[in-house]
């Protein structure tokens, strides 16, 4: 018999309500546990680069990242795989460095600021909203994953063509795609489409990541003169 992913119970107000069994719940509290941590750690490791003056790395990034996502995928049932979640989110926050230092030193402290409220105000939103709404937004991973590719692509291109206009349209495009990709995610682990914590941790992580780039670099070019 297939097991109920949430069950429905009356309210005082005779209101139905939706209860997420307790397999799902604890995804969803270990999998927002360890966000946290690594949102905590990855911010440690960009302060950490930011003082000791680190360079850009460019493309480079991209190097160690798709190494340690490689390792979290292939280890995400065991408990090293935590560990190469660390290092992958550390590695992405001391990449954040150089980028927060050019920003200070260019613009000041403003479109960070703004970029970090609206980011957490939108991945508080957007998880919110599938929290209680509850909605199953299973068909939306195939649309996303399209978006998400084609955005990464355009990016590398960017690099060398230096458009201005394609490189507001892709942070725009980043943005929008990534708070989709929360919302999925979120769904996901309620609909009991996604039992890994440490899988649903990255996705959330590298989304919130993407999306604060892409304010960052939306809220830099807006205020410019």
């Amino acid at each position: 018999m297939e097991q109920k992913k949430y069950q429905p119970s009356s309210t005082s107000s005779g209101i139905q309500a939706t209860a997420l069994s307790p397999e799902i719940s604890k995804v969803l509290r270990s999998t927002y546990m360890l966000l946290g941590t690594t949102l905590a750690f990855s911010a440690l490791m960009a302060g950490l680069s930011m003082a000791i003056g680190a360079p850009h790395f460019g493309l480079m990034t991209l190097i160690p990242y798709f190494i340690c996502l490689w390792m979290v995928e292939k280890n995400k049932n065991k408990a090293s795989g935590i560990l190469w979640v660390f290092a992958l989110t550390g590695w992405l926050g001391f990449t954040m460095g150089p980028i927060l230092n050019m920003y200070l030193a260019v613009k000041g402290a403003e479109p960070i600021m703004l970029a970090l409220s609206s980011t957490a105000l939108v991945f508080f939103a957007s998880s919110a909203f599938v929290l209680t709404t509850r909605k199953n937004l299973s068909f939306m991973g195939g649309f996303l994953s399209i978006g998400i590719i084609v955005a990464f692509v355009a990016m590398i291109a960017n690099i060398f063509l230096q458009i201005p206009v394609l490189s507001l349209t892709i942070s725009a495009v980043f943005a929008f795609v990534s708070a989709g990709i929360i919302m999925w995610q979120t769904s996901e682990i309620i609909h009991g489409g996604e039992r890994n914590y440490i899988s649903a941790t990255v996705t959330l992580f590298v989304m919130i990541y993407n999306l604060f780039l892409s304010l960052l670099q939306l809220f830099g070019i807006m205020g410019e003169d």
